[in-house]
């Protein structure tokens, strides 16, 4: 009788290791994915940002020399990213391209203009940098005009700015719950061993002593669960990306190192602060107080 009532407690105590595991596998999964989300907005706010153009329309006088001195200063500029020459011929085939009408045949002359197509770093792809780097551009003799879309220069900062808010704010949310949820699963994992912990305290083991091993298997119930969250949020970018086609979901090898290292750090990390105070909790506790819960 007694061995079966041992057997049905040893099965009850690996049921509920195992539900915590899960559970903690589930919101680490969460937090993965929300970190994987971050890291992708700010590649792709990046990228958006570093294909904003600013056109530099020169004047048909303009000599060769003069315009190579404005390519080497906008080549050796801190605020450029890639410089593209268009000249006269090559802006009237994408005017012919996208517009389908050859303006020479009604004008006699090509009216269009040269120009340098500059992309910009992302860090001066606001309104403030893209004004100061036009001022310095508008001492150069020979430029026409300057043409950037501001509206647009606008638009994608202000969305960063909302996407960011939104996603630091679900992440912290998240985080808050997650450190909730798994500061609980293992209080109630740690609840079937009260009694143990109290015979310990009274035979006279130290706090670390009886802390130290539930402290190990908490980060290694913690490790597993950010391996099984992992494997997870690979299947799960592995699926979205073939089942929609989506190749915008390929990961740089930094991003999915970084978005691992949290995932796993945040696994141990909150385990074994968990495991350190739920222990605690019961070890301030008399023997009277443990049959009061």
């Amino acid at each position: 009788m007694s061995n079966e009532k041992s057997s049905n407690t040893k099965r009850g105590f690996k049921h509920v290791h195992l539900t915590s595991t899960l559970s903690m596998s589930l919101v680490l999964f969460l937090v993965g994915l929300v970190s994987l989300l971050l890291f992708m907005a700010h590649d792709m706010t990046k990228y958006v940002k570093e294909n904003l153009n600013m056109s530099i329309v020169l004047n048909d006088n303009i000599g060769k020399q003069y315009e190579q001195r404005i390519e080497k200063y906008l080549l050796a500029a801190p605020f450029t990213k890639s410089i593209k020459y268009i000249s006269k011929e090559e802006a009237l085939k994408e005017h012919i391209a996208n517009l389908g009408e050859d303006p020479e045949k009604f004008l006699g002359y090509n009216p269009l203009l040269a120009s340098i197509e500059v992309k910009l770093n992302e860090q001066y792809a606001c309104l403030d940098s893209v004004a100061k780097v036009e001022t310095k551009l508008k001492t150069f003799e020979n430029i026409n005009r300057i043409v950037y879309q501001k509206d647009m220069v606008a638009m994608v900062n202000e969305n960063v700015k909302k996407i960011s808010f939104v996603l630091l704010s679900i992440a912290g949310l998240l985080l808050f719950v997650s450190v909730a949820l798994i500061y609980n699963t293992i209080r109630l994992t740690l609840y079937s061993n009260r009694f143990l912990i109290n015979t310990m305290k009274l035979v006279g083991a130290t706090n670390w002593f009886i802390r130290k091993p539930y402290l190990f298997a908490g980060m290694m119930n913690g490790l597993v669960a950010a391996i099984t969250s992992l494997v997870l949020l690979v299947g799960a970018v592995y699926f979205v990306g073939n089942e929609f086609g989506m190749s915008t979901l390929d990961v740089q090898p930094f991003v999915a190192v970084a978005v691992a290292g949290v995932v796993l750090l945040l696994g141990i990390l909150i385990s074994a602060i968990s495991v350190f105070f739920a222990v605690g909790k019961y070890l301030r506790m008399t023997s009277n107080d443990l049959y009061m819960l």
